[in-house]
C-alpha cells in the first residue's frame, strides 16, 4: 500500500470541491471495508483518501408516511438491521441488512459505500431495487436523484459523477397491503457473498398477489427486475403451481454470468429454485 494523504471534509460541498480538484487520483472512503481491501491488494493506489465520516448530513434514518424512508449514506448495515423504524415499516429490508456479509462488515460498512462500490455479489442493491429505492447525489452543483436502476450501470460501475457523493437513499412509503421477502443463496455455508439474491415486494389481498416487483441480483452483472414474471403474478391467487410457473419465467428471462463460483447454467437453475421458494414462502406455502 502506497502512502496517501487523508482528507476530512466537513460538508458535501467541501468534499465535492476536493474531488473536482484531485481528479482520478483520489478515492472517497465511508466505512472503508471494500476500499482498504482493494488498496491492500494494490488494485487501487490513490494519492488521496477523502473520508466523509465527519459530514453529519450523511447520517440518520428517518421515516414519514408520505415521503417514506430516508437512509443517510453513512448508515451502517447494522444500523439498518437494528432500526425500530425499518423493522416496523420495511421488515424485509431489516432482515436483509442483518445478513449482509459478516459481523465485521455489518458493523463497519455503510449502505452508501456499498451502493457506490457496485459489487455484483452483494445484498443491499437487489433488496432496495425491489422497494423502488432512489439515490440522492450531492455536489457543489446541488443535488440530483436517480432511481437505483439508473444509478447501477454495470459491474462495479455507477452513474455517479466524479465530483459527487451519495447523500442518502430514499425508499417510498409502503402500501398498507405491502408484503415482501428477500432471499440469499450461498454456494457453501462458509461463504459471505451470495451466489443469488432474489427480492420480491408485493401488494396482496390474502393469497392474491395484486402487484409484484421481483428483482434478481448477484448472479447477474447488476440487479435486474423481471417484468414478465411480475405481470404473470399480478392478479393471481398464489399456489405452488403459480409459484413454479413464475419461477420458470424468472429463470428464462435473466442473463446470468458464468465464473469460477458457478456457471450460467447452474446459476439459472438455482435462480429457478430460489424464485419458487421465495414466492411460495411469502404466501405461506411450505415446500412439499
Amino acid at each position: 500500500m502506497r502512502d496517501f494523504d487523508f482528507l476530512e471534509p466537513a460538508s458535501v460541498a467541501e468534499a465535492s470541491r476536493m474531488l473536482a480538484d484531485l481528479g482520478e487520483d483520489c478515492r472517497v472512503m465511508a466505512g472503508g471495508t471494500a476500499l482498504m481491501l482493494a488498496m491492500r491488494q494494490r488494485m487501487l493506489m490513490p494519492s488521496h483518501i477523502i473520508s466523509v465520516a465527519r459530514i453529519e448530513a450523511l447520517r440518520g434514518i428517518h421515516f414519514d408516511p408520505v415521503n417514506g424512508l430516508r437512509i443517510g449514506a453513512l448508515t451502517r448495515h447494522i444500523d439498518l438491521a437494528d432500526s425500530p423504524i425499518v423493522k416496523q415499516h420495511y421488515p424485509m429490508l431489516a432482515d436483509m441488512a442483518a445478513r449482509v456479509a459478516n459481523p465485521q462488515v455489518r458493523n463497519q460498512g455503510t449502505v452508501g459505500g456499498n451502493l457506490c462500490y457496485a459489487d455484483p455479489s452483494t445484498d443491499p442493491p437487489t433488496c432496495l431495487m425491489s422497494l423502488g429505492a432512489s439515490v440522492v447525489l450531492g455536489s457543489t452543483r446541488g443535488e440530483r436523484v436517480l432511481s437505483l436502476e439508473a444509478f447501477l450501470v454495470d459491474y462495479y460501475v455507477t452513474a455517479i459523477e466524479p465530483d459527487e457523493v451519495v447523500v442518502e437513499i430514499r425508499v417510498p412509503a409502503p402500501a398498507a397491503d405491502f408484503s415482501g421477502r428477500y432471499t440469499r443463496f450461498l454456494r457453501t455455508a462458509a461463504e459471505h457473498r451470495p451466489l443469488i439474491g432474489l427480492s420480491l415486494a408485493t401488494r396482496r389481498s390474502g393469497n392474491v398477489c395484486r402487484e409484484a416487483v421481483l428483482t434478481v441480483g448477484a448472479s447477474t452483472p447488476i440487479p435486474c427486475r423481471v417484468p414478465r414474471a411480475e405481470q404473470f403474478l399480478a392478479g393471481k391467487a398464489i399456489t405452488r403451481e403459480v409459484a413454479a410457473e413464475a419461477a420458470e419465467i424468472v429463470a428464462a428471462d435473466i442473463e446470468p454470468v458464468s465464473d469460477l463460483r458457478g456457471s450460467a447454467e447452474f446459476r439459472r437453475d438455482m435462480v429457478r429454485v430460489v424464485a419458487r421458494r421465495t414466492i411460495a414462502g411469502l404466501y405461506g406455502l411450505a415446500e412439499e
